[in-house]
């Protein structure tokens, strides 16, 4: 099982990509979450990108990571974006409405 390294956390041009692990749960929620705002916060970021290439499970705390950067990024404008989410994935997305707030690529 992959963990969440500096890594996984770029900003390119405006937007912050997050490559995500194979397993979102609590504990990684929180990292995920405290390491993205910290990038938030230090760079010039208008969009968030979630790459869900590697990810095959997530809880409600997953959920709980997307919307509280969603809520941060569109308070400027920004857009939340998630790329590579396979039908599991998906479904937990339409499950908890997030495909109404994000933008599913």
């Amino acid at each position: 099982m992959n963990q969440v390294m500096e890594d996984d956390f770029q900003v390119i041009d405006n937007c912050l990509m997050i490559r995500l692990p194979e397993e979102i749960d609590h504990h990684r929620a929180g990292y995920i979450s405290e390491n993205a705002d910290r990038h938030l916060m230090r760079s010039d970021v208008q969009n968030v990108v979630f790459d869900f290439e590697n990810t095959r499970f997530m809880d409600s705390s997953g959920i709980g990571v997307i919307m509280g950067r969603y809520r941060k990024i569109s308070c400027f404008g920004g857009k939340v974006y998630v790329v590579h989410a396979d039908s599991q994935i998906l479904r937990i997305l339409r499950v908890s409405g997030l495909q109404k707030v994000v933008e599913i690529m």
